[in-house]
């Protein structure tokens, strides 16, 4: 099971026992969710947007459904009535609607096959495996798209021509957590013969660009699911095919020591907003049913001293977070629950 590399894909997770955290936002009426809850993001004129893989785009305020279109990763405001969407499907190792997409007035257009790039080129050699998750628009009819099947950025121009940014690259990593989170020495053998340290794929879930210019994409690190082991990159801003670990000057880690990265945000105040899925990492949840889970957490970080603070914790199942006009934080908890995903207010 998951050897070498998490599954890439949460949609495996859509109901979970057991896992009995309390959120600190008082959810609304999550009802007019399917669910899973992915992506979020907020349009120019404030309308919260929310990518429900169960059914569509949806408006996280009202419920209404504004785009169809059903496995649904995220969603990243061009203007208030244009956005752009990425989906994925049920095998990650095939064709099964990975796509990035344009919504214009409700209507989603595909623009490009994303599992056709991956196919074609394979950036990371591990295996043929795309599960686009983060899209962010990249200014002048432009997307920038992270693949956490993968490992990798990817620029899709006009008209839809797909370029390779950067791939990220694997790392040795500490097997201590899965062990302790499978109550090691008395668990299972497959996780506690495991040797103390294995390689983990970085798994590509998150991408923003910031006030810099420059794009900071942020890595979940696949099995064996370690604690404080995922990075944040900072990549050029003109960067086309960079094998980042290789080529500092294009590419370098900003921040180190986080727990599987799941969204990114520069919030008004110019910080980095990095969100943890869970802080004993998504193996809790995806391997362990949520026995171990302590809850997502959100860190404020200033990318030039490297200071990072913990402004919101035990937060279940957070999967992504968008800011409003108001300056106020808002995220998708309990995402992969039917009848519990929301979107609710983290802070103020």
């Amino acid at each position: 099971m998951l050897q070498g590399s998490w599954r890439k894909r949460l949609l495996l997770l859509a109901v979970v026992a057991g896992f009995v955290l309390v959120p600190t936002a008082a959810q609304a009426d999550s009802s007019f969710y399917k669910t899973p809850l992915f992506g979020s993001a907020v349009t120019p004129n404030g309308t919260l947007l929310v990518a429900d893989a169960g059914q569509g785009i949806v408006n996280g305020d009202t419920g209404a459904l504004l785009a169809p279109l059903p496995g649904v990763s995220d969603v990243a405001p061009i203007t208030n009535t244009s956005w752009w969407a990425i989906t994925s499907g049920p095998d990650v190792e095939a064709d099964t609607g990975q796509a990035l997409w344009r919504v214009d007035n409700g209507v989603p257009t595909m623009i490009t096959n994303l599992f056709t790039f991956e196919h074609d080129k394979n950036p990371h050699p591990t295996a043929v495996d795309s599960n686009p998750f983060d899209v962010t628009d990249f200014g002048r009819g432009r997307a920038l798209v992270a693949d956490a099947g993968g490992n990798s950025l990817v620029k899709v121009e006009r008209f839809g021509h797909p370029k390779l940014v950067a791939v990220l690259p694997d790392e040795l990593v500490s097997t201590a957590n899965i062990k302790k989170l499978a109550g090691c020495p008395a668990g299972p053998p497959d996780f506690c013969n495991l040797p103390p340290m294995i390689p983990a794929q970085p798994v590509a879930t998150s991408a923003a660009i910031g006030p810099d210019g420059w794009i900071y994409a942020g890595e979940l690190k696949g099995f064996p699911g370690p604690t404080g082991e995922s990075r944040i990159w900072k990549i050029r801003p003109n960067a086309e095919n960079v094998r980042c670990g290789k080529e500092p000057g294009r590419c370098s880690v900003a921040l180190d020591g986080f727990t599987s990265v799941i969204d990114l945000a520069f919030g008004p105040d110019g910080k980095l907003y990095v969100v943890q899925f869970d802080d004993a990492s998504w193996a809790a949840i995806e391997i362990f049913q949520g026995n171990g889970a302590l809850g997502g957490s959100v860190h404020r970080c200033d990318v030039a001293t490297k200071h990072c603070d913990t402004v919101a914790s035990g937060l279940p199942m957070l999967t992504s977070i968008s800011f409003r006009q108001d300056g106020s934080l808002w995220g998708t908890t309990w995402s992969l629950v039917p009848g519990m995903g929301d979107a609710v207010q983290i802070l103020p």
